[in-house]
């Protein structure tokens, strides 16, 4: 009988646990690496029967197997080096992909339509950092590796090819499913209140801190573009089971969101939180609530917001409006977030290299500059990564997949 990974497919039946009688089945077998996470993969085909299905899975577990966890399958293939990240997040927008545009940005992407140019982007700094470097490490010799004009040339290519992504970016649009908007905060910061004022909702409103157990959804419409607002409980640390279930289901909805509204009544809003927020890829937006209590307008990037003041909540909702809009969802907008930032943090230090490179600056400043462009161009390809990211990307897959 030839070996199992020499098989492909293997016909029999199935003997379940409470069914009298033999199913047919089908096992696929794909051996690594040449399967989808690059491991040995079976697939076990039966009848289309739900209740056969249950009963099936029921009896895997009951001999020791384990369900898949969301996006498994597909962070296997990402760390086996079989997908990078662009193409991972593409697989899960194939799934939600609601109309044909979106279906083939999504096929594009999965097809390493972004990875492709920004790998080749990434493997020249890669060798100008060379370069520089070994200027540095023979800089007692007459030799020269890489020339000023040379430099200039391939950095400044460099920020020419990051702002065509970075329009491509600002230009590709969404639909299929409503914006989540979600308010976040401390206790008793207004979230409820302000949920109520944009929605007309009635969520419970209460000066005693964590009323907000759960969070409430809405639908709010934003000149056009359907939304859904969400009211999340105040961050706190968990003094029972129910509490520390709340401050999950509300991390889960805040890394969920599109846009983020994080509401704090006195303005002062934490560098920590702040970068803990703006890692989830989404649009923040900082709310000083219950201004007429303070008594002054807007700061900043801050937006003064209150839902007693007569068009208290106007600023707010231009605000809303204007995330929504230039979003307006697509499958993609996830990943299309997460690569934004990159792209713009990647475009800060090459920038900063061209003005180096081109003042003829000390070869360690330019270089610094360079390992700061990779960075972030790392982690838009997923060549660097950290668990954190890899969390929120693949927590919002499907069982399994």
């Amino acid at each position: 009988m030839p070996s199992p990974a020499s098989r492909r497919l293997v016909r029999g039946v199935l003997k379940l646990s409470g069914v009298h009688s033999p199913l047919p089945a089908v096992l696929y077998f794909f051996a690594g690496p040449k399967s989808y996470t690059g491991q040995d993969l079976a697939e076990l085909h039966l009848i289309s029967s739900p209740p056969l299905v249950e009963r099936l899975i029921s009896d895997l577990l009951a001999a020791g197997a384990r369900p898949a966890r969301p996006g498994e399958f597909t962070m296997r293939a990402f760390l086996a080096g079989k997908k990078d990240l662009p193409q991972a997040e593409a697989v899960q927008a194939v799934i939600e992909a609601g109309t044909d545009s979106d279906l083939s940005a999504a096929l594009e992407q999965l097809a390493g339509g972004v990875s492709r140019p920004l790998d080749a982007l990434r493997e020249d700094l890669l060798n100008l950092l060379a370069d520089v470097e070994a200027a540095l490490d023979f800089a007692d010799e007459d030799i020269e590796f890489v020339t000023q004009a040379a430099t200039v040339a391939r950095v400044c290519g460099a920020v020419e090819h990051l702002e065509t992504v970075r329009k491509q970016l600002e230009d590709r649009t969404v639909s299929g499913r409503p914006v989540r908007v979600a308010l976040v905060g401390v206790p008793n910061a207004g979230k409820s209140s302000l949920f109520n004022a944009l929605t007309g909702g009635a969520a419970l409103v209460s000066p005693i801190a964590g009323t907000t157990r759960d969070y409430l959804t809405k639908p709010l419409a934003l000149a056009g573009v359907p939304a859904e607002l969400i009211d999340t409980a105040g961050w706190q640390d968990a003094g029972d089971t129910i509490e520390e279930q709340a401050q999950r289901l509300g991390a889960d909805q805040t890394n969920r969101a599109d846009v983020i509204v994080w509401c704090d009544e006195s303005g002062a809003f934490d560098a920590r939180d702040e970068a803990r927020l703006r890692a989830t890829g989404a649009e923040l937006l900082r709310v000083r609530t219950k201004s007429d209590l303070a008594g002054a307008g807007s700061e900043g990037r801050q937006i003064a917001c209150s839902v007693v003041a007569p068009g208290g909540t106007d600023a707010l909702r231009a605000a809303l409006v204007d995330a929504a809009t230039s979003l307006t969802r697509s499958s993609l907008a996830p990943s299309q977030s997460r690569c934004r930032g990159h792209v713009l943090a990647c475009l800060e230090h090459l920038r900063e290299a061209d003005a180096l490179a081109a003042r003829g600056e000390h070869p360690e400043l330019l270089a610094l500059a360079l390992r700061g462009a990779l960075e972030p161009l790392g982690e838009m390809t997923g060549a660097v990564y950290t668990n954190d990211l890899l969390d929120r990307i693949f927590s919002r897959f499907c069982i399994g997949k």
